[in-house]
């Protein structure tokens, strides 16, 4: 297994999440030796779609990508709505694609990149729903499990998070 001992992994998400596409990579990366770190809008909790919570460790407006080595954004059409709308939500994915930091996106959460201007040229899947805005925004949308295009990695679905985690660690131990 790969050894992310001393990496620090932001989380963005907030209320309606995917259950399990916050929860698979956070325990994959930990597993790895990383360090987690939950930011959302506000500072509390945050409640999965199927029942899933999690505290908050820090706000948005809290948070700097430069503390970070990598970011995650876990999907749900209802999370990725908010965190889109969020202006310092946007402006910290903003800061991890200007450093060129690894990025992880699986399904709706792809879809504050756009907000984000950080897809120009870029190569990405995502839940099928999201694939003209992700064009829209000039990257071009594939249809894969999983697709790495330099340290952007993205993917579609649940059923995807096996291959995603993997590809995802492997980004962040090359960076």
């Amino acid at each position: 297994m790969t050894d992310l001992t001393g990496r620090r992994v932001a989380f963005l998400a907030t209320d309606a999440y995917e259950d399990s596409e916050l929860a698979s990579p956070w325990d994959a990366v930990v597993a790895a030796g990383a360090s987690a770190t939950l930011i959302a809008p506000e500072r509390g909790e945050i409640n999965g779609k199927k029942g899933h919570s999690q505290p908050v460790d820090l706000a948005s407006g809290e948070a700097a990508a430069a503390d970070y080595d990598a970011l995650m954004l876990p999907g749900g059409t209802g999370n990725a709505d908010h965190l889109r709308m969020d202006e310092e939500s946007v402006r910290l994915v903003r800061e991890f694609a200007e450093a060129g930091k690894p990025i992880a996106a699986i399904c709706h959460g792809a879809w504050i990149l756009t907000d984000a201007d950080a897809l120009r040229g870029r190569t990405i899947t995502s839940f099928p729903s999201l694939k003209t805005d992700l064009r829209n925004a000039g990257a071009t949308w594939v249809d894969e499990e999983v697709v790495v295009d330099g340290a952007l990695v993205s993917s579609r679905t649940p059923k995807d998070l096996p291959a995603f985690n993997n590809a995802f660690i492997e980004v962040i131990s090359q960076s």
